[in-house]
């Protein structure tokens, strides 16, 4: 063997080891603003749900995984640009979406609802308990003709690019005076500020916001699910990046099969959330 054949094994033989040495490496993307979805502790450490549930997923997989932080409205984007391999950021899956990215199977179901400050001429609204948009039906009809009645010439707070500011503004509830904020955190503090005659937002946001800040916070009206809302929450994934979805999806399986996402479920939400 000739000397420059040796230089040429040596470079492929190293390139092979490089590509290979990542071949188990997936970085993984989240808001760590979400809570208990994701949200960081005193320390600035990732804490929640999906943190949690992140880190058994890639135990699953045999991946040695990073979570790393990105603002909500730059979640996609990142994906799409590989800052990131995956999305566990409390993102419903939703068409819109899947346009864009994969989803995974779904993991946990998100129900939204709206909250309003004690005292608020909103509570004691009479509706349905639980409302899925996608069936449709009476229940439905007449849920979204109470919220319409309710919401008129009020203005409700969201988190902007989320299936909650989508669902305010699709007509469903009439026209809305709808403000937008970055983060949930923002939300939060304007609607117990009293700049928000309501909020809407996953129902286990305002009563984890409730539970450790003492503010009177009281959710209103029916949760929200399907249609605008999307069917679950799942972890979004390039499209041309099939063996990593067909790996979460197997690791999901496991993870619900052995009662894990129960477990994670009601460790941060109070009750078992898993689909």
């Amino acid at each position: 063997m000739n000397i420059f054949k040796k230089i040429i094994l040596t470079v492929l033989t190293s390139l092979f080891l490089i590509s290979n040495s990542n071949a188990g490496s997936i970085k993984i993307g989240t808001e760590g603003a979400y809570p208990p979805w994701n949200s960081k502790n005193e320390a600035g450490q990732l804490i929640g749900f999906e943190v949690d549930l992140a880190n058994w997923l890639c135990i699953y997989m045999q991946a040695d995984c990073t979570i790393v932080e990105q603002d909500w409205d730059g979640m996609i984007p990142g994906l799409i640009m590989r800052k990131y391999d995956a999305i566990m950021a409390g993102m419903s899956i939703t068409g819109e979406r899947m346009k864009v990215i994969n989803f995974s199977q779904g993991y946990a179901d998100e129900v939204a609802q709206l909250a309003v400050m004690k005292g608020s001429s909103l509570e004691g609204m009479d509706t349905p308990s639980g409302i899925n948009l996608s069936l449709g039906g009476s229940n439905v009809k007449s849920a979204l003709k109470t919220l319409t009645a309710a919401l008129a010439g009020k203005t409700v707070c969201v988190q902007t690019a989320t299936i909650h500011q989508n669902f305010l503004e699709s007509g469903d509830v009439g026209s809305v005076t709808v403000r937008t904020y970055k983060t949930q955190d923002e939300v939060n503090l304007d609607l117990s500020a009293g700049r928000c005659d309501a909020a809407l937002a996953a129902a286990v946001a305002f009563t984890d916001y409730a539970e450790k800040s003492g503010k009177p916070v009281v959710l209103v009206g029916p949760t929200l699910s399907g249609g605008a809302f999307g069917n679950g929450v799942g972890v979004g994934i390039r499209k041309d990046d099939t063996d990593l979805l067909k790996a979460f999806n197997k690791a999901i399986d496991q993870a619900r099969k052995s009662g894990k996402i129960s477990e994670l479920a009601i460790k941060w939400f109070g009750f078992d959330a898993s689909m």
